[in-house]
């Protein structure tokens, strides 16, 4: 071959631990940065870090930690002082610097004194309510590419890829941005064996943006741990409750649970799994979308925004394995666009969102392929999405 790229998810991705100074301001925006680059988060912490931090992350071994902390020109202490504490670890986990820009010399120097690698890059949360996402992505990605090839069984890896080696949830995401510039605002669904993802790319509304107490990401992913189709099959049980499901799919469900498969094989296994599909992306769509919250003051009622607001987005995407694979996806998918009937949600009514699939099952891939041929890339993209 010519030239050879890869999406990864190899030694369970890349474990990250962020910290920052404010959770609602530098934490929110550092951990927003770390999840639409693909990592994985495993601890986030808020000012001055405790030995109890250090210890939680020493447990978690981190292939990255992101130090943020400080709008341009305001807060320095904390992240100085954080970064003397994670200099003196003497673990050698590489660090990103995003915060305050006045503190880059400083935190530069402090960790090589300590020989720890240390990338500094652009502060990811400037100013009040003003994210800078895009330099931190990118340099994730770069430590993903010198992380992967310590991996167990990876060390050859460098030697067979010739471009760019991504995360796979990272890697969706830059194929989502550029289904973006084709087809506008738009949430992908990713329903896996292990996690759900969900990626939003939408600006949302202007009058939403005037309610909002903290500012969102225009390219969003959320990741949830707790409802893979396989790996957590019984939790999603549990979440609709076994007696519920007997009812809804005429199964014996302790029974077809003791013979439930990664990949359903017989049609009572097909139609446990769908179900289980279903209720995975009801979760995640509820948990990553925003909603509007009423509140009380001296003045009368008042209304904010919290999370993402979704309510522009046209159209829904489903990738990964079930949501093309599966023989209901069409079914699924249509009950998922138009699951907000209450309202509640800062999401499209029913009715409004089209339907698209990921055919070919190839929107890592061709993420990966946008880095360094977008234009192929967004070609093969519209090719091999099919609108239902």
């Amino acid at each position: 071959y010519g030239e050879l790229l890869a999406s990864s998810s190899a030694a369970g991705g890349l474990k990250m631990c962020v910290h920052g100074l404010v959770y609602d301001m530098t934490v929110h925006a550092a951990r927003a940065a770390a999840l639409g680059a693909g990592a994985v988060v495993r601890q986030t912490t808020a000012g001055k870090l405790t030995q109890a931090d250090l210890d939680e992350q020493r447990a978690i071994r981190p292939n990255l930690i992101l130090l943020a902390g400080g709008t341009d020109g305001g807060e320095r202490e904390t992240a100085l002082y954080n970064a003397e504490l994670l200099a003196a670890e003497g673990t050698g986990t590489p660090v990103l610097y995003a915060g305050n820009a006045q503190n880059q010399s400083a935190i530069g120097a402090i960790f090589e004194r300590a020989n720890v690698p240390c990338y500094i890059t652009e502060n990811v949360y400037p100013k009040l309510d003003a994210l800078n996402i895009e330099p931190v992505r990118k340099q994730i990605h770069a430590a993903f590419e010198r992380h992967i090839i310590l991996a167990p069984g990876m060390e050859h890896i460098r030697d067979m890829v010739t471009g760019a080696i991504l995360p796979t949830p990272g890697a969706v995401m830059e194929a989502a941005m550029l289904l973006y510039d084709e087809i506008g605002d738009l949430l992908v669904l990713d329903i896996g064996g292990a996690t759900t993802d969900v990626h939003s790319v939408t600006s949302g509304s202007d009058e939403i943006a005037q309610l909002l107490t903290t500012p969102e990401p225009f390219n969003k992913r959320t990741v949830e741990g707790d409802l893979g189709l396989f790996i957590n099959a019984h939790h999603l049980v549990e979440q609709i409750g076994t007696e519920k499901l007997q009812n809804e799919l005429g199964l014996d469900i302790a029974c077809a649970m003791r013979s439930y498969q990664p990949i359903p094989q017989t049609p009572e296994q097909f139609r446990l799994t769908q179900r289980l599909c279903l209720e995975a992306g009801l979760i995640a769509i509820s948990r990553h979308a925003g909603r509007l919250r009423h509140y009380y003051t001296p003045q009368g009622r008042a209304t904010a925004a919290e999370g993402k607001d979704l309510s522009q987005v046209k159209t829904i995407v489903g990738t990964g394995g079930a949501l093309t694979r599966l023989p209901e996806r069409e079914n699924i998918l249509r009950r998922l666009a138009d699951c907000n009937t209450g309202g509640a949600m800062l999401y499209p009514k029913p009715g409004v969102m089209r339907l698209a699939f990921d055919e070919g099952y190839v929107m890592a891939s061709l993420g990966v392929l946008a880095k360094s041929n977008p234009a192929a890339a967004r070609k093969l993209l519209i090719q091999y999405l099919r609108f239902a």
